[in-house]
């Protein structure tokens, strides 16, 4: 199998070359071309055709979203951004970058071998299989139909991971403030889990919060895992809640989709409706299973429509999904699942 080739773009020449080195030491990546600035990126792109760039948020002469921006429809390249901790990353999946990589706070060698060998070479890899520039934003209006009384009771199971920010966004924003609680695994470091749930909760009609142990899952409200815990469903009397420990990695994750699944089973059995989204890997799949064979509805995005699609796969090929859709269909089919 032919290296992954990639560009990586990086304003700090010392940090640019860690980057190289540290990605050339994986026999499956090989660095073709660094730059400092986007232009010198520009060239690189339509010189050596890397078929994955790195790419740093912060940068001189033009930032790295607006490069992205300008990038994107002419060149759709499968982009891992590389940021310190700090909500433009989303601005910059939002245009059009496959994943992200937190920028370590200090370069001590053990951190600095975790997030380039692991982390980084990683997401390189993911990003080298993902789709990109292809996927329309739906239309952002929220959806018809009306939620039954018995689907008050009810509750949202969400699982993804790469490209999940914006599948989850362009689900989340079509809901309406009638929609039953909804409990979120998206795999993303911790410190942005809170920053993403923040910005959900400015632009969309329901409320959007980081989950706690101990906070309820109610009609309007969506909550989603921290970035280092895993979130499972419990019953308090008769309402539902959140518990929010643990950082174990389950299939090579924390939080885990398959956790939060796997507590909703139990707990909620039929009145659960369960949703995969793009992702890579297996995570959730199972989790997905138990929740259908234990009454529940179950939803996977389609192929078609995935950045990544690993975990819809995964759970599909098990017999975990009961109904395969584009992710443009999949709010209106949760208010017709409701409405029944």
């Amino acid at each position: 199998m032919a290296a992954i080739r990639v560009l990586v773009v990086d304003d700090s020449l010392m940090f640019r070359n860690l980057l190289v080195q540290g990605l050339n030491s994986d026999p499956n990546i090989e660095v073709v071309a660094s730059a400092g600035d986007v232009y010198a990126a520009r060239d690189a792109i339509i010189k050596y055709k890397p078929d994955v760039m790195t790419l740093d948020v912060e940068m001189p002469k033009m930032n790295g979203i607006e490069f992205l921006r300008k990038l994107m429809p002419q060149y759709p390249l499968p982009v891992v951004m590389i940021s310190a901790l700090n909500d433009k990353v989303f601005d910059a999946l939002d245009a059009g970058a496959v994943d992200f990589v937190n920028k370590p706070d200090n370069l001590n060698r053990a951190q600095l071998d975790i997030f380039l060998k692991q982390e980084l070479a990683a997401k390189v890899k993911i990003a080298s299989t993902a789709k990109v520039g292809k996927l329309k934003r739906v239309d952002a209006a929220p959806v018809g139909g009306r939620v039954s009384i018995a689907g008050k009771d009810r509750i949202i199971a969400i699982g993804a991971s790469t490209g999940g920010t914006e599948a989850i966004f362009d689900v989340v924003r079509k809901f309406r403030r009638d929609i039953p609680g909804v409990v979120i695994v998206q795999h993303m470091p911790p410190g942005f889990t809170k920053m993403y749930a923040d910005r959900l909760n400015n632009q969309c009609e329901v409320a959007v919060k980081e989950a706690q142990t101990g906070d309820k899952v109610v009609q309007g409200r969506v909550l989603i895992a921290p970035g280092d815990k895993h979130m499972r469903l419990v019953k308090v009397g008769n309402e539902y809640q959140v518990e929010v420990k643990g950082t174990d990695r389950v299939n090579g994750h924390c939080p885990s989709v398959e956790v939060l699944f796997q507590s909703v089973a139990k707990v909620a059995r039929d009145k659960a409706i369960g949703i995969i989204l793009t992702g890579m890997g297996g995570d959730g799949g199972k989790g997905l299973l138990e929740m259908r064979q234990a009454g529940a509805q179950t939803i996977g995005q389609n192929e078609a429509s995935c950045v990544v699609y690993g975990m819809p796969k995964v759970a599909y090929d098990l017999g975990a999904v009961q109904y395969q859709l584009d992710l443009a269909a999949i709010p209106n089919k949760v208010y017709s699942l409701l409405s029944k």
